[in-house]
């Protein structure tokens, strides 16, 4: 009885039997060398969701799909030059930099110079607004609910609607900041009014009726007494 003949291994053209299951060993320079890459899609070719149009969509387009008012706000931009100063006796300086109306009720912002170990605001609280303080140079003390807090050069307060605080300058330095609340409620009148006051033409009692107005609602506060009279 003849025996079977051997069975010879399939050998595809091209293609050399080695060590890795009968494909050839790539060289290490052959390994490390990139691929070539996806194939490249022409731009014809490219799913496009603007219609074909081109790669990006007008502003009218942005407009037409987003929440949006139908009548925008034209763009604000307040040169310093322009912006109103108040200055109080006790050297600090507002500079208001944007009204409520003058946003559309989105926010009021302005700009607050206070010398060294002197009061920006004495515990009070807003209803309605969230207060943003970003200090610019200096060192500015801030009460936040009984918690104290030092915020310097750069650093950002975050003042939620409802949590009572007060802030001032430090006793060793200047306290430059900027003040913003949203949504905006109308408060030039307000810096206003405080110059008067420290001027000696008003009283605080004459704030009391318009706290609501201005949404600045005074409260005790034994911290705060106790820590800077």
């Amino acid at each position: 009885m003849q025996s079977a003949a051997p069975v010879r291994p399939r050998i595809v053209p091209g293609r050399r039997r080695g060590r890795l299951g009968g494909r050839r060993r790539r060289s290490r320079s052959e390994r490390q060398a990139p691929g070539p890459g996806p194939p490249a899609v022409s731009a014809s070719s490219r799913p496009r969701s603007d219609g074909g149009r081109g790669p990006g969509r007008t502003a009218s387009e942005v407009v037409a799909t987003s929440p949006v008012p139908d009548r925008p706000r034209p763009p604000l931009v307040i040169r310093e030059r322009d912006a109103e100063l108040v200055e109080l006796p006790s050297g600090g300086v507002f500079r208001l930099l944007a009204d409520a109306g003058a946003t559309g009720h989105v926010l009021g912002a302005n700009r607050l110079l206070l010398p060294e170990g002197v009061d920006g605001a004495k515990p009070h609280l807003h209803a309605r607004s969230t207060e943003f303080f970003y200090v610019l140079d200096g060192e500015l003390e801030v009460l936040l609910g009984e918690e104290w807090t030092t915020a310097g050069r750069g650093d950002p307060v975050v003042v939620p609607p409802g949590l009572p605080h007060a802030f001032g300058a430090a006793a060793h330095t200047v306290a430059d900041l900027i003040a913003v609340i949203t949504p905006g409620v109308e408060r030039f009148g307000y810096f206003r009014h405080l110059r008067r006051i420290a001027l000696g033409q008003d009283t605080w009692g004459s704030l009391t009726p318009l706290q609501d107005l201005y949404d600045v609602h005074f409260v005790a506060s034994r911290r705060w007494q106790d820590a800077r009279g």
